[in-house]
């Protein structure tokens, strides 16, 4: 039987995006047994068969059947690579974006979303809040996120950055009043950014395609399984589940983005403006950092896309669409 590595392009995205999805129809079937389950002989949680939850479609088979509807479907409308066109086969493969249809309606819905909605927010909270005030809230929220890093450094094998990392939980918990202060920083502890998506190209995996998620937006197939891999690794995640208090890990996520969004206005209006593509111009500035935060900025380290081009198109680069 062949290995995963040697199936057709289109079937390895095909189980990434079942993996994936199934992990949240896994999360969301274990939130609903906690919260309305109740306890079995062996003491094990369970959804009785009258319960509504337990029909419901995220919790049963028929998501998994959704699943794999809507696979087939973003499959089907992939971009095939251009025939008989050295140039264009070069920059469709550099670019990895074989689902580019797909993407381009998803960058669409959420650039819609940011004009209506998310950049207004991010005015008014940067009008609201004044700069100090910002950076302590972002402080708070980088300390909340240590113990990933931490978590990640460890199965990367960089115990250095680990260390760092728990350093940077003792003192800014401490010292920086809960997070407040990034007094770290200022002892030579410097910030860290470790995600599992990054433990996985360390690890040896490529980044598989690239990808554009609702609201959350560039990504890849690598990234995204990480995030859901980092969701259930993130220890405070399961502190707030039990104590009742999940919509405090929304809000806080919520803040998070509002807050990077904030800081990101002149520079992304910028972009805009100035690219022939912003989809591509997006992609290409997306997949440059990623490689960066992979390598932690060292120009040797680890290739993190395993045999795609490190030469990005610029933006005035028109990316294939089929």
């Amino acid at each position: 039987m062949p290995s995963r590595r040697h199936l057709e392009p289109r079937i390895r995205l095909g189980w990434y995006m079942s993996m994936v999805l199934n992990i949240f129809a896994f999360r969301t079937s274990a939130i609903a047994k906690k919260r309305f389950g109740d306890k079995d002989k062996k003491g094990f949680r369970c959804l009785p068969r009258n319960n509504a939850i337990s029909k419901t479609w995220f919790t049963g088979s028929r998501f998994r059947l959704f699943v794999a509807g809507c696979c087939m479907a973003i499959l089907g409308a992939c971009a095939t690579p251009p025939a008989n066109d050295p140039e264009a086969i070069a920059e469709w493969q550099a670019t990895n974006d074989p689902l580019e249809p797909f993407n381009r309606g998803i960058f669409e819905v959420n650039l819609a979303l940011d004009r209506a909605l998310i950049r207004p927010i991010a005015i008014g909270y940067r009008w609201v809040f004044p700069g100090f005030l910002r950076d302590a809230i972002e402080n708070v929220l980088d300390n909340l996120s240590e113990p990933l890093n931490f978590a990640n450094a460890v199965m990367q094998g960089n115990f250095d950055r680990a260390s760092t990392a728990a350093g940077r939980l003792l003192v800014n918990s401490t010292l920086g009043i809960a997070g407040l202060i990034d007094v770290a920083d200022t002892i030579g502890l410097k910030p860290i950014d470790e995600d599992f998506g990054q433990t996985l190209a360390v690890w040896g995996s490529g980044e598989i395609a690239y990808l554009v998620l609702p609201v959350l937006g560039p990504s890849s197939f690598r990234d995204g399984l990480g995030q859901g891999v980092d969701f259930f690794l993130n220890p405070l995640n399961y502190a707030l589940d039990n104590a009742g208090l999940e919509w405090v890990g929304w809000t806080m996520t919520a803040v998070n983005g509002i807050d990077q969004r904030s800081r990101n206005i002149e520079v992304l209006d910028e972009i805009e403006r100035s690219s022939v593509d912003f989809y591509a111009a997006i992609r290409s500035l997306y997949r440059q950092r990623r490689a960066d935060l992979i390598k932690n900025g060292d120009p040797s380290g680890v290739d993190p896309f395993l045999g795609h081009s490190e030469d990005f198109p610029d933006d005035s680069e028109l990316s294939y669409v089929n």
